[in-house]
C-alpha cells in the first residue's frame, strides 16, 4: 500500500524545497515517486529533484486537476505498477485547486494507495495579498489542507505572523499550522505535522490518561500525599516536538467532568486546556505563568501542564508542571508553539490570560 501526499501551494511558496527538505531529512529508505505538474513551464524542477535520486514522472501540458485528469489517472498507476513505491508525492501546479487533485485520486478506486496527507505551502508574508487577488484558487488550497505550512517566515514581525495565521484560520480551523523558520526545525518533525503523528489533541489526550492513572493509583494508596511522586519520566517527552494548529485560542477540547463513585474513563474526570500560538515568551514570563496555575480559586485544579513555546532570545523553552514542581529550560525547536493544561474545574479563560493568548 503506496501512501499518497499532495503538496499544494501557491506560485512559488517553496513546495519544491520543502519535498526536498522532507526526502532528505525524513522519509529515510522509503521509495519514493514524485508526480508534478507545473503550469506553462514544464519540468523546471526536475533536475534540481533528480539529484535526490527520485523517479520524476512529468506530464506534458496543462494542469493535474483539470485537462489532465485522465493523464494522470494513467501516470499514477504506471508508477504503482512500475516502481511499487512506498510513498507517491504529488506536487501539482501552483495554480491548481487542492479539491480537484484530492477527488482525481479518490476517483482512481485504486486500493494500492492510500491518501495520507494534504499539504499546502503558504508564503507568509504574502498571504494576505494572495488570498485578497486569487482567493478561488488560494482560498482553496487552505480550506482543503490537512496542515499548512508557513515559508518565509523569518523577518515577519509577529503582527504580521499573527495576521497571518487569523486568515487563514478563517478558512479551516483543523488543519495543524507550521510557523517555525524551517531551518530551525527538522525534515521530521514536519512529517510528523504532516501526518498528525503528535496533534495538539493526542498530547492533551496523553497527558490526561496519565493523570487518570495517577488519580487511580492514588485512590489505592491511601495516606500517600496526592501529588508526591516521581514526575522524572515525563522529562524525557519533552525533546519530542508537538505542534499543530497555530490557533491563539483553540479551545476545542472541552470537557465537563464530574466525579462519581466507581471507575470512568478520563474524559470524565479532566478538563483540558490546549492552545498553540507563535508568540514569542521569556522564561520569566513562563514561570509566572506557571506560578498563577497554582492559584485554585482563580484557575481550578490544575494537576498538569506542559508546552512548548518560542523564546524572545531565540531558544525554545520547554515547561512542565505539577503543583508545587515547575521546569522550565531550554530545548529543541517545535513547528510552533504548544501549551497544554490538565485540571478539574479549571478556568480557561484565566489560564489564557496567564498566557497571554
Amino acid at each position: 500500500m503506496a501512501k499518497v501526499d499532495i503538496f499544494s501551494g501557491f506560485l512559488g511558496a517553496g513546495k519544491t524545497t520543502l519535498i526536498k527538505k522532507l526526502i532528505e531529512e525524513a522519509y529515510g529508505d522509503e521509495k519514493i515517486v514524485l508526480i508534478e505538474n507545473e503550469f506553462g513551464e514544464i519540468g523546471v524542477d526536475g533536475g534540481f529533484l533528480k539529484d535526490t535520486g527520485v523517479q520524476i514522472n512529468e506530464m506534458d501540458s496543462g494542469c493535474i486537476c483539470c485537462s489532465l485528469v485522465g493523464d494522470f489517472g494513467r501516470a499514477l498507476n504506471q508508477v504503482i505498477e512500475q516502481f511499487s513505491p512506498d510513498r507517491i508525492l504529488i506536487e501539482p501546479s501552483g495554480v491548481g485547486k487542492l479539491s480537484d487533485v484530492i477527488i482525481a485520486v479518490q476517483d482512481l478506486h485504486n486500493d494500492q494507495i492510500q491518501l495520507n496527507g494534504f499539504t499546502t505551502v503558504v508564503d507568509a508574508k504574502k498571504c494576505k495579498m494572495y488570498m485578497k487577488n486569487f482567493g478561488e484558487f488560494f482560498n482553496n488550497q487552505v480550506e482543503h489542507a490537512s496542515s499548512i505550512i508557513l515559508s518565509h517566515v523569518d523577518g515577519l514581525s509577529q503582527e504580521k505572523l499573527d495576521t497571518c495565521v487569523a486568515l487563514l484560520r478563517e478558512h479551516n480551523r483543523d488543519a495543524s499550522i507550521v510557523t517555525t523558520p524551517w531551518d530551525q526545525i527538522t525534515g521530521a518533525q514536519i512529517l510528523e505535522t504532516m501526518e498528525k503523528k503528535k496533534t495538539l489533541s493526542a498530547e492533551l489526550d496523553r497527558l490526561r490518561e496519565e493523570a487518570y492513572a495517577e488519580e487511580e493509583a492514588h485512590a489505592h494508596e491511601h495516606g500517600h500525599e496526592h501529588h508526591d511522586h516521581e514526575h522524572g519520566h515525563e522529562h524525557q517527552d519533552h525533546e519530542h516536538e508537538h505542534h499543530h494548529h497555530d490557533h491563539e485560542h483553540e479551545h476545542e477540547h472541552e470537557h465537563h467532568h464530574h466525579h462519581h463513585d466507581g471507575h470512568h474513563h478520563a474524559d470524565e474526570v479532566f478538563e483540558d486546556f490546549g492552545a498553540e500560538t507563535a508568540h514569542k515568551y521569556t522564561q520569566e514570563q513562563i514561570r509566572d505563568a506557571l506560578t498563577g496555575l497554582q492559584n485554585i480559586a482563580e484557575v481550578g485544579q490544575v494537576l498538569r501542564a506542559k508546552g512548548i513555546v518560542e523564546g524572545k532570545d531565540g531558544q525554545w523553552i520547554h515547561f512542565d508542571y505539577v503543583p508545587g514542581e515547575p521546569d522550565v529550560r531550554t530545548g529543541a525547536a517545535a513547528t510552533t508553539g504548544m501549551i497544554c493544561v490538565i485540571g478539574a474545574g479549571i478556568d480557561r479563560d484565566r489560564i489564557s490570560e496567564l498566557f497571554a493568548l
